[in-house]
């Protein structure tokens, strides 16, 4: 074998190691990524199901309290024990609101802000705060569960889920509450 030959086979052999040294870690970088972006995802996602998880859990509480305010209900736990039972959980929302704040984009933090004003409202009315009739106290309800529907679409495109659930389909099924005794 000539010079030449013995160069240019060794120039061959240098450049396919060091291809494959590069798609190797082209390959590598891109696995990290990937798995980053889904552990980030999974946070995201366990961050937004206990989120919505504990506003519900604080509407359910301020249910609780207003029916037995408005002697709707008959418990037997005070009013004063069950608005400490509302604090309690909506400590525990302001955590889970709080996660949603470090994770989330825009659009879902937006949303979650919604949600936030309309379980106040929820709340306040619930506490006597504010004065309300039942109409309106279900139009908070309606309301609460609006913001609640948008935040899910949000966070479904936060993390990249395809496919929507608002419109009439899904908002046509209504909201569950009883009827008036007194034909309000």
């Amino acid at each position: 074998m000539d010079t030449i030959t013995q160069v240019v086979t060794i120039a061959a052999v240098l450049l396919g190691s060091l291809t494959t040294y590069i798609t190797n870690q082209l390959m590598e970088r891109s696995n990290r990524r990937q798995t980053f972006r889904v552990r980030w995802d999974e946070k995201k996602l366990d961050s937004y199901v206990d989120y919505v998880g504990r506003a519900r859990a604080s509407i359910h509480a301020a249910v609780m309290l207003y029916e037995v305010r408005e002697n709707m209900r008959v418990l037997p736990r005070s009013e004063h024990d069950l608005s400490m039972d509302l604090n309690g959980v909506r400590g525990e929302q302001a955590l889970a609101f709080e996660r949603v704040m470090l994770l989330a984009n825009d659009a879902v933090i937006e949303a979650a802000h919604a949600v936030q004003r309309a379980v106040a409202a929820i709340e306040w009315q619930a506490r006597g705060v504010v004065d309300g009739t039942l109409n309106e106290w279900r139009a908070l309800h309606v309301a609460v569960f609006q913001a609640i529907n948008s935040f899910h679409q949000h966070a479904r495109a936060d993390l990249g889920v395809r496919g929507a659930f608002e419109g009439e389909q899904h908002t046509a099924r209504g909201l569950l509450l009883p009827g008036s005794r007194s034909g309000e």
